[in-house]
């Protein structure tokens, strides 16, 4: 199974900890988030593994290089220009060709894997979503569920009511091929805001596997102090007792 881990994120609110590096290379536990995550897909066995870069892309490839050290095998893509959650697909659409994963490389989680793709191969589905339950979902995407875990709506940073839920895109995905013919060959294009939305209404099946695990996102520098003073995360793949902050 291919992995494609979106790491191309400059992150201009945790600055000045994203002056020098990206935002995905920020150290918890002492180790970059990316390195986590590789690390949790090489645990489950996903070992082909894509990663996308924008800002500073050197800071990224000097480190993980072929990606051997780390039981991988890594490459790369460069957006000169950002293109979104889908739209940065696109440059290598072609190696898809079987059930893959998309990652969101500025997070942290402990998601099982192996069941979260058990969960996909139940339902059927063109893709499911990991689904994490947040109190504040103002800066997140909404996913609105039916009781059997149907996927029926998404609502992007939602305000007030709009919310219908608590349930939200925690940035890890399993998904088809298929799911090609609702990303558009060239342009921006976001998981969430167009792509999800669209094949929804061309009456594909979505579904979501609702985490009981952890899930930490770092959009600030009070999330980053948060999620590093965190005892919690000592249960990430690849944590070292001592936590560089």
């Amino acid at each position: 199974m291919w992995a494609f881990i979106l790491a191309a994120g400059e992150g201009r609110r945790l600055r000045p900890l994203t002056e020098r590096i990206p935002k995905p290379m920020i150290e918890i536990r002492g180790r970059p988030i990316l390195e986590h995550n590789v690390l949790l897909l090489v645990r489950y066995g996903v070992t082909d593994i894509t990663l996308n870069t924008h800002y500073l892309p050197e800071a990224v490839s000097e480190y993980f290089g072929d990606g051997k050290r780390f039981g991988a095998r890594i490459s790369y893509s460069y957006e000169p220009e950002l293109l979104g959650t889908a739209g940065a697909l696109n440059a290598v659409r072609d190696r898809f060709d079987e059930t893959f994963v998309v990652l969101y490389g500025d997070n942290l989680t402990t998601c099982d894997l192996s069941r979260l793709s058990e969960a996909h191969r139940r339902g059927g589905a063109v893709g499911t979503i990991a689904v994490y339950e947040r109190a504040d979902v103002s800066q997140s995407g909404v996913v609105v569920l039916d009781a059997d875990d149907r996927v029926v709506r998404f609502v992007e940073k939602p305000r007030g009511q709009e919310a219908l839920g608590n349930w939200v895109n925690a940035g890890l995905l399993v998904l088809e091929p298929t799911i090609f013919r609702h990303i558009p060959e060239s342009g921006v294009a976001d998981f969430g805001k167009d792509v999800f939305p669209e094949a929804l209404a061309a009456g594909e099946t979505l579904r979501a596997y609702r985490m009981t695990e952890r899930l930490w996102w770092i959009d600030s520098l009070a999330d980053y102090e948060r999620t590093a003073n965190d005892p919690a995360t000592k249960l990430l793949v690849g944590a070292r007792e001592k936590t560089d902050c």
